[in-house]
């Protein structure tokens, strides 16, 4: 392919720079100050990925002895040994601390890290710095994911390249031309997908493609003192400034992910081997453990998190010091030795005992996938936890913008529309009517509250458009004069998620333009959207609102179950002051049209809450399904309170 040039050995300075991008990974993740950019370490593995497989790769070729089946066989001895010994051990911690639910995503998890899929499982979940991240026990997994899909591809290509460009420069320029192609996609995507920018491939190749192009260039590169020390320099501060100064807030990768790369590119390109930035001996430590303590740490903040330590000083120093030390452990017990005994083995017999432990534990993950075996649970923490699950029946045929379902008898009584939380109460509305043969039409869409001309921020509401529109154009036909029952959790809408849901403050709605925040001139648009709408329906039918449902601080039954699996009982309430100050704006917009079009109210406090709080449960048994949602026992409750729709001598 290109002339061979001799051997530079062992490099210090990419040990050292594996320490720079660990720590920085490690203190990010912990919390720890100052490093709010901390992420970028991940970026700046990926770069010294790319230049050792360039390396791999091309010294192969030169000496005419590259081995495709050789090179994965490599990669697998190196990567899997640790991982399969972590994913083994999350999931015994898994049967001891986990619900069904969570055990089930670990064993999900735990699957797609063995497979290297697991960055496109976490891109179809929430996002990498989301709250629900800290859920997530093998979240980190995703970087080596998007390494080994590399490793599957990257040779191939270079085999090609090869075999019919046998210039060093026409090579070069191929992979520069692969790295401006995925760089451009990558910011181009940052900017409309970020998630998929952050988890595909083909948007950080770029960062490998960097390395390998580093290493190309340096087989014929060799700085003058003076001139590495001034790279090395440079490095060292695009690299420092990017770990200080960005942060989670800001697109990413996109271009923001240029400086931490292309500092990692100029250290590499210095060769420096005697440097106090990556020489020294903690350097050369840390290095040498890096992949043990990244596999190790992820867990470990997930911990501090499940056990709600994630805030305490003490406790983050013990995780970062456990990390270190659970990495020295994998790296002298689990990496070397594996990586010796597999050396001295036939390739063939080194992928069997490789493919045998990954088979029986991506088994063991699949097994824990399709249940999260409850049988390993108290049988009281079972209860709890199948209130998850014990939601409406017909969630899936009805909750959808073309359904149109009837609860109960086929005489229809009544009609509610809204959104989820309509179809979380449908069933207790339709059991307050008084007869058989009543019933109750419904029609919802999840997110979209029955608001005539609003639009969702996100871009994904035609059904909501839909929804309205076909509703004022039959419903006048189909039951004229029946009373309608507007259900949905309007204040997410005006006020953005709550703080369990990572709120931004945004409302997730727009009528004319989208707003940042709740200013007063969204808030008044909203309010005579929301009345308009009330009054168009109120013309024909007995019009009834419901007070919003209180949001309770923390997963109900999900939190009840873990405190009970640690020894811990609780029961989940709300403060009431809590409740009025997050509501008090759609009480205020359902007084205005409760007096300009004389609906009704249906107020759910007096079922749910006492004079000072708002329960999520009772008597150690959860009311919700989530934090907002009632569950079908707890939506029980509510029956009285929907009864005097029925009564006779209500309006019709």
């Amino acid at each position: 392919m290109t002339r061979k040039i001799e051997a530079e050995g062992f490099r210090l300075d990419i040990n050292g720079l594996r320490a720079w991008a660990v720590a920085a990974v490690v203190l990010y993740h912990f919390g720890v100050p100052g490093v709010s950019g901390g992420f970028a370490g991940v970026d700046v593995f990926f770069v010294i990925s790319g230049f050792l497989m360039a390396g791999i790769v091309c010294s192969g070729l030169d000496s005419g002895c590259f081995s495709l089946g050789g090179f994965y066989l490599a990669r697998a001895r190196r990567i899997l040994p640790a991982l399969i010994v972590l994913v083994l051990a999350v999931l015994v911690m898994g049967w001891f601390l986990l619900l069904p639910g969570d055990y089930q995503m670990l064993g999900r998890h735990a699957r797609e890290s063995l497979l290297f899929t697991s960055n496109y499982r976490y891109l179809s979940e929430a996002g990498y710095f989301d709250t629900a991240s800290h859920a997530k026990w093998l979240l980190h997994t995703w970087s080596l994911s998007v390494e080994w899909q590399f490793y599957l591809v990257y040779p191939l290509v270079l085999l090609v390249l090869a075999r019919w460009m046998s210039r060093e420069r026409v090579i070069l320029g191929a992979h520069i031309l692969a790295l401006l192609i995925s760089l451009a996609f990558c910011v181009l995507l940052t900017v409309n997908e970020p998630e998929k920018a952050f988890y595909w491939l083909p948007s950080r190749a770029w960062e490998l493609l960097l390395g390998s192009c580093v290493y190309l260039v340096g087989r014929n590169f060799r700085p003058e003192p003076s001139v590495a020390r001034l790279m090395e320099l440079a490095g060292v501060a695009l690299i420092t400034v990017s770990i200080v100064f960005i942060d989670s807030s800001m697109p990413w990768p996109g271009a923001l992910a240029v400086p931490p790369t292309l500092g990692a590119a100029l250290l590499l390109l210095a060769k420096r081997q005697q440097s106090f930035w990556t020489g020294t001996t903690l350097a050369q430590w840390l290095g040498a453990r890096s992949y043990s303590i990244y596999l190790w740490h992820w867990p470990l903040v997930v911990a501090l998190a499940y056990f709600e330590l994630q805030a305490t000083p003490s406790w983050i120093g013990l995780g970062i010091v456990s990390s270190l030390v659970l990495g020295h452990l994998s790296f002298h017990w689990v990496e070397n030795p594996s990586r010796r005994w597999l050396a001295l083995r036939s390739n063939a017999r080194a992928a069997i005992y490789l493919s045998t432990c990954l088979i029986m534990t991506a088994v063991t993950a699949q097994l824990v996938r399709r249940s999260g075996i409850p049988e390993r649970l108290p049988e009281d923490v079972q209860l709890v936890d199948a209130e998850r699950q014990n939601r409406n029946p017909r969630q899936d045929e009805c909750l959808d913008d073309e359904a149109r379902c009837v609860y109960g008898g086929k005489e229809v009584e009544a009609l509610v529309f809204g959104d989820s939380h309509a179809d979380a109460l449908v069933t207790a509305v339709a059991a307050a009517v008084p007869t058989d043969q009543g019933g109750v039409y419904f029609r919802g869409v999840s997110s979209c509250p029955f608001v005539f001309g609003a639009k969702r921020v996100d871009g994904k509401g035609e059904g909501c458009e839909r929804l309205s529109q076909e509703v004022l154009r039959d419903l006048p036909q189909l039951y004229p004069g029946k009373p309608v029952v507007l259900i949905s959790r309007t204040t997410v809408y005006v006020m953005g998620r709550t703080a369990l849901e990572e709120s931004s403050g945004r409302p997730l709605l727009y009528f004319s333009k989208k707003y940042d925040e709740s200013t007063p001139e969204f808030l008044e648009e909203f309010k005579q959207h929301y009345v308009d709408s009330v009054c168009t329906l109120s013309k024909e039918h007995p019009v009834y609102l419901l007070r919003p449902v209180p949001e309770m601080p923390v997963n109900v039954p999900k939190s009840m179950g873990r405190e009970m699996l640690l020894g811990r009982s609780v029961e989940v309430k709300l403060a009431m002051a809590d409740y009025h100050e997050r509501h008090a704006f759609t009480w205020s917009m359902q007084d205005a049209a409760v007096t300009q079009c004389g609906a009704r109210i249906l107020d759910p406090l007096p079922y749910l809450c006492d004079e000072t709080f708002c329960y999520g449960s009772r008597n150690g048994r959860p009311l919700y399904l989530d934090d907002d949602h009632l569950s079908e026992r707890g939506n029980r409750k509510l029956i009285p309170m929907f009864a005097p729709i029925f009564a006779e001598g209500a309006p019709r």
